[in-house]
């Protein structure tokens, strides 16, 4: 009797450690499965065509655009989700956007010339009010002397009142900002190259926004785009373009602070080619334009990254509000490396908006891009005649 009271003990304390080791083990394989399951709203899946930046290893990193590889801690948590990716506005509804702005503004410059020009009498006060105008909207001396003329020889031959004064004055305009310069983004993929735009400028102008609003407009155009964040001095710069890009799906190479900017601009070139990417875009360091050391840095780093693809586009960035003290910094960065076009920010149609006009004449090189506010979708290629419609309310 004693014999059996034991084994059926020994039988319930048996069952009762397999059930426990039953329990435990269907927790750990649901709590895997769990972990495994990654949630859809987590970066884009291998059908849609889309990716997430690799880990950051130490040195310079590299990002993936067909891998959907997601951190560690994303992995093992199962509950962490992207934000859900933003769809950038279409270059036409840009385009409307900023010239109405243009033309909502109280100090446009171009409507007193207009006014200047309406009048009944030109004599020479008129003139030298014209004269002064264009000098304070940053025209320039020589094509502000160049406009004056043109304008009397038309005035003494057509006369200048009403909608006629309207008409001369927007075509001797829209002549002077140029319509025939190639204002182009070279940004395309081509004989399996990606097209690499460098982008440049002083401290502070908005260097680093600049290149993720020009991410924006390219992929806006369905293009494949990889950014360089090759500005390694400031501590955030990587920080804030990775932010851009993530935005729009859009991958950043980066390195480690204070990394060459040259090795982190070619490990992004390289990558472009060989993830066959439509645009690698770089940004840069902001540098004292008097300081011989780091102009000469950007020459470096486009020699190097044309070790993997050709450089199509240097864009200089420069905030339309400082005028004249922005012609001398285009100049000087000219000399270091082939602009290829102007980006203009905080072109708000004020008195400092004639720098591109200037700008254009001493480069030679065209505007090619705007921006108006500090809106994502602030930024849009540049149109002559749209420009001079909306300086002149119309």
């Amino acid at each position: 009797m004693i014999e059996f009271v034991i084994l059926a003990v020994a039988l319930v304390v048996l069952g009762a450690a397999v059930l426990a080791a039953l329990v435990v083990t269907r927790g750990r394989r649901t709590g895997r499965a769990e972990s495994d399951t990654r949630p859809d709203s987590v970066g884009p899946s291998r059908e849609s065509g889309g990716g997430d930046e690799t880990e950051t290893p130490r040195g310079v990193a590299t990002a993936t655009l067909d891998d959907a590889t997601l951190p560690d801690e994303v992995v093992a948590g199962g509950d962490v989700a992207a934000p859900p990716l933003e769809i950038p506005d279409p270059v036409a509804g840009r385009l409307q956007r900023l010239r109405a702005r243009l033309a909502r503004s109280q100090s446009t410059w171009g409507k007193g010339l207009l006014a200047l020009l309406s009048r009944d009498q030109l004599d020479d006060a008129t003139w030298e009010e014209i004269e002064d105008t264009l000098l304070a909207a940053d025209v320039g001396v020589a094509p502000t002397q160049e406009l004056i003329a043109r304008l009397q020889t038309r005035v003494r031959v057509e006369g200048a009142s009403g909608a006629a004064a309207h008409a001369l004055l927007r075509d001797e305009l829209v002549a002077l900002v140029d319509p025939t310069l190639d204002r182009t983004m070279h940004a395309d993929r081509l004989e399996g190259k990606p097209g690499v735009v460098m982008v440049v400028g002083v401290n502070g102008v908005g260097k680093t926004t600049t290149v993720g609003k020009i991410a924006r407009v390219l992929v806006a155009q369905d293009k494949d785009v990889l950014l360089a964040a090759a500005d390694t001095f400031r501590a955030a710069a990587a920080d804030q373009l990775t932010t851009w890009g993530e935005r729009v799906g859009v991958p950043t190479v980066r390195g480690e602070e204070g990394a060459d900017p040259a090795s982190v601009a070619f490990e992004a070139a390289r990558a472009g080619v060989e993830q066959e990417v439509d645009t690698v875009i770089i940004d840069t360091a902001g540098r004292l334009h008097t300081k011989t050391g780091l102009m000469d840095e950007l020459g470096k780093v486009k020699r190097v990254v044309e070790k993997q693809a050709a450089v199509d586009e240097v864009l200089l960035v420069i905030d339309a509000t400082t005028g004249q003290n922005g012609l001398t910094q285009a100049r000087i960065f000219a000399e270091s490396v082939n602009i290829t076009g102007i980006v203009l920010t905080k072109l708000d149609g004020t008195a400092k908006g004639g720098i591109v006009i200037a700008v254009q004449r001493e480069l030679g090189v065209p505007v090619k891009l705007v921006g108006l506010g500090e809106g994502a979708d602030d930024l849009a290629p540049f149109e002559a005649e749209a420009f001079v419609d909306a300086l002149l309310g119309t």
